[in-house]
């Protein structure tokens, strides 16, 4: 086993949160979501759907008997509670929850097979066919959320276990795949295992671990196409539904080399771990047509592809992209998962390049469709967040069942949860990007950290009152003077920054750097930059090729999407529209779920006790004037089941 060596591609510098609003957040995911989800792996959560995934490990185990159940990659939501244990631990220790994830480790360990493979689904229901359905049954995929767990937890605890147990199934699966005689040229239909593999090698500095990423995201598309031949050789049987199915390439992002691929299609959570995988490996290896094409990606998906809410992924059918402009608010899917996989996206892209663009679609995902995911108790989530809601719709309409008027206690196909709480308990992961000497600030989440920058330790402590406040105050605090540069993101929704560094004032616009107001100076002990964005709430309009927003507007505020409620308005919310010279008046509520600013405007509710007509008419109904209130998408649906409308009629 080599020796564990840190490196510096991992996250350059220390930060921990301080800040109230998310602060409450990591919390709820420590004390409530960590625990419940603990709960719900082990089936003990009464209203919750069943989850199966430790019961399968522990027939694996040979613990007990029993068939599998749940569905064929079950094995890694396990993998994504242990990823978020070793961030919350690495945040603040629990002896008891290390004790939990001791156990769950022990009994992964024993259900691993001697040639080091780790699999529950095929180590019980079907043993002999590992490796025979990469399209379908995502083997690689599992392993890769447990590499990424198995880093996470050793970087809080030091412990090794789980790190050896995965470098033992890397070494199985480097003896299967590579382009080498007699190996599989192959790739997973899910792909995951590349970034894992990429942590992988930033953690522990073997080369080999990146050799086979490269692999794996080299291979994916090429001719003759792997999928497609291992589709036919299966007589063209899907896992899914036993039968005769066409095989869509596009879907699992393997219709091309990644290297010539332009528009995001296919499956949305597939698509951006693909690239996320894309982009470290464009840093780590110089690859400029690999980062070429993750340009081009992020183009075309965040400038054609994405909602306001930062969701990605606009039908449920396949859970995937359809095509440019096509994002309809009620039939949308949004997958949360999506939207994480995004951010990790956004974060490798300002890895790349200090781009603000980059963290201004990371912000927008993290606010709101992330969020907005899980309710306001940490014990019930969102798979599909949607823009629209008309709660009978979704029990009646078929082609709207998949849209939930109120969150979930769980579910069979639990990806989403623990990635949030995997997501959340590494937020101070994403707040900061370093270049040179230049120290990038891309989230204005308060918090402490420590970095190296030209040469010189600075202790940095941001202090913030996002998302409901724009004023930002950063003391930097080198060991000794140094020179070097402080970038601030001026966020797009932000008109009219204003910087001062003790006091005196800067030219944003002569600083500004690819969005970032750049600082270069010499930087001594107890200097304060202060950061005064305006955060009033405006209108915000749809391109005209987006036809589902075509006459309807948006309200935003800061990093924050604003929709309507019953609860506030009335239904239906479809009767309302917005005054087209209505101002806004804002009040933080300090009993809304927490406390939030409800934002107030005027507007027209269609009169419905004009209509004497029948179902059609000649005469359009009288509208009354009325007052139209908006609260933060990410708080909707905490206040039981009724509609929700984020673009509205103006």
């Amino acid at each position: 086993m080599n020796k564990i060596t840190e490196m510096k591609l991992t996250q350059p510098g220390n930060t921990t949160i301080k800040d109230e609003f998310w602060g409450r957040y990591i919390r709820l995911v420590q004390d409530v979501v960590i625990p419940y989800q603990y709960e719900a792996l082990h089936d003990r959560v009464p209203e919750a759907e069943p989850s199966h995934a430790i019961a399968n490990f522990e027939i694996a185990a040979g613990r007990r008997g029993g068939e599998f159940k749940g569905w064929v990659f079950q094995d890694s939501d396990v993998a994504k509670w242990l990823e978020a244990v070793g961030y919350s631990l690495k945040l603040k220790p629990d002896a008891e929850l290390e004790r939990q994830a001791d156990e769950v480790i022990d009994l992964v360990g024993e259900a691993q097979q001697e040639d080091g493979y780790l699999n529950t689904y095929f180590t019980i229901k079907e043993p002999g066919k590992r490796w025979t359905n990469l399209q379908d049954c995502h083997e690689l995929y599992c392993a890769g959320h447990f590499i990424e767990a198995a880093v996470a937890y050793y970087e809080a605890t030091g412990k090794d276990k789980l790190l050896n147990i995965m470098r033992r199934v890397v070494d199985h699966i480097d003896t299967v795949f590579g382009p080498e005689a007699g190996k599989l040229k192959g790739y997973d239909g899910h792909q995951e295992i590349e970034l894992a593999l990429v942590k992988l090698h930033r953690l522990t500095g073997d080369e080999k671990y990146l050799k086979l990423s490269s692999f794996f995201i080299d291979q994916r598309g090429q001719a003759p196409n792997f999928l497609q031949q291992e589709w036919e050789g299966r007589g063209q049987i899907t896992h899914w539904s036993g039968k005769t199915n066409d095989i869509d390439l596009s879907y699992l992002q393997a219709h091309l080399p990644v290297r010539e691929q332009s528009v995001a299609v296919g499956h949305s959570v597939r698509a951006v771990y693909m690239y996320t995988a894309m982009a470290d490996l464009a840093l780590l290896n110089g690859d400029g047509a690999l980062r070429e094409a993750c340009v081009r990606l992020w183009n075309n998906m965040t400038e054609k592809q994405m909602y306001i809410s930062g969701g990605i992924g606009s039908t449920h059918h396949g859970e995937a992209f359809t095509f440019d402009y096509d994002l309809p608010n009620d039939t949308i899917y949004a997958e949360t998962c999506a939207s994480i996989g995004l951010i990790f996206f956004a974060q490798r892209m300002m890895r790349l390049a200090p781009e603000a663009r980059y963290a201004d679609v990371m912000e927008r995902a993290l606010y709101n469709n992330v969020l907005g995911s899980m309710a306001q108790d940490g014990k019930h989530y969102f798979y599909v967040n949607p823009l629209e809601v008309w709660p009978q719709a979704c029990s009646c309409n078929p082609g709207k069942h998949h849209v939930k008027p109120e969150r979930q206690g769980w579910f069979g196909c639990a990806c989403c949860p623990p990635n949030v709480a995997r997501l959340l308990t590494s937020l101070n992961q994403y707040i900061y990007t370093v270049h040179g000497d230049t120290l990038y600030t891309n989230l204005y989440i308060g918090s402490e950290s420590n970095f190296t920058l030209g040469g010189t330790e600075v202790a940095i402590t941001l202090e913030s009152h996002f998302p409901w406040e724009g004023k930002i105050s950063m003391k930097v605090n080198p060991e000794q003077s140094g020179d070097f540069g402080i970038a601030l993101r001026i966020p797009s929704w932000s008109v009219g920054a204003e910087i001062r560094v003790n006091g005196e004032a800067v030219n944003v616009t002569e600083s500004l750097e690819q969005g970032y107001a750049v600082i270069r100076r010499t930087w001594k002990a107890d200097d304060v930059i202060e950061l005064t964005l305006p955060m009033e709430a405006y209108r915000v309009y749809a391109h005209p090729n987006l036809r589902a927003d075509a006459g309807k507007t948006a309200i935003q505020r800061g990093p924050l999407v604003y929709c309507l409620e019953g609860a506030d308005n009335g239904e239906p919310l479809s009767s309302i529209s917005l005054s087209k010279s209505g101002g806004f008046t804002e009040t933080f509520d300090g009993g809304l779920l927490g406390g939030a600013v409800v934002v107030k405007t005027t507007g027209y509710r269609v009169d419905e006790q004009s209509w004497n007509d029948g179902l059609y008419s000649r005469t359009k109904a009288a509208e009354q004037p009325v007052e139209v209130t908006a609260i933060p998408y990410y708080l909707w649906g905490n206040r039981g089941s009724g509609e929700m409308k984020v673009w509205i009629p103006e």
